[in-house]
């Protein structure tokens, strides 16, 4: 397992989950901190690259998870995901705060809130490849109707996030936090470095982003757009940050 671009090391136990994040599109507004606070617990500062946050909106598909060592399951293991997250750090480890993760999968709607304190929300989902290197992603949540409709494109050659890039800011975290039972949690993340093309989209509707006011000046234009056909992934099971020092 390749280990040479992580920042952190990966914990010395056994990894809980295997996966594939897969067919992404990244759009990166740049948000006010003032309004990103209202939505990410007091005990997580805010990342910042060069004074300024950012939260993602990222439509893809999760494709075969699984607990270790155990086969994938068609119906329970593939779905759409599209999820917001924000850029946080703590104790000297920067990783994501999901404001949301809408899925089409009942099962992960239950489970994920339930063991890692994940905000998933079922959505109906629609995902398809377009014929331009992209992807057109459609998602309505059941309850209330908060949407997310466009297509994206992808161009230009392949690439990898260079060292202190904004790209390398956004995409090479290995770890996410949640809020679970009162308590600051970490659960550990691993993948190779990501692989990805710039990209651009059309969207006809973002009321998904909408939804959070973070002051984004215009939710159909993202400022950033990059597309990656994804990475393999091992995760583990959340562990408290309280004991923890200052790294």
């Amino acid at each position: 397992m390749r280990t040479d671009h992580l920042p952190f090391p990966m914990p010395e136990r056994k990894h809980s989950l295997e996966q594939k994040w897969v067919d992404l599109t990244f759009m990166h507004w740049e948000v006010d901190p003032d309004l990103l606070r209202a939505h990410i617990p007091e005990d997580l500062e805010i990342d910042l690259f060069n004074g300024k946050a950012y939260i993602g909106t990222i439509p893809f598909r999760m494709e075969n998870v699984r607990p270790r060592k155990l086969p994938s399951v068609s119906f329970i293991s593939n779905f759409p995901e599209f999820n917001i997250r924000a850029y946080v750090t703590k104790n000297g480890k920067s990783g994501v705060y999901f404001l949301t993760l809408d899925a089409q999968s009942h099962i992960t709607c239950i489970y994920a809130p339930y063991a890692y304190s994940l905000p998933y929300r079922y959505s109906k989902c629609d995902f398809q490849s377009n014929d331009k290197g992209g992807y057109k992603w459609k998602s309505i949540r059941k309850k209330n109707g908060v949407s997310l409709n466009g297509e994206s494109f992808s161009k230009g050659i392949l690439l990898e996030a260079g060292k202190n890039s904004l790209e390398e800011f956004l995409f090479e975290r290995y770890c996410l936090y949640v809020n679970h039972k009162g308590s600051i949690c970490r659960a550990y993340t691993y993948h190779e470095p990501w692989k990805f093309r710039i990209g651009e989209v059309n969207i006809i509707e973002n009321t998904l982003t909408e939804s959070y006011n973070l002051g984004v000046k215009d939710l159909l234009k993202p400022e950033l757009v990059h597309v990656s056909e994804g990475v393999e992934v091992l995760t583990w099971n959340i562990e408290s940050t309280e004991e923890e020092g200052n790294e």
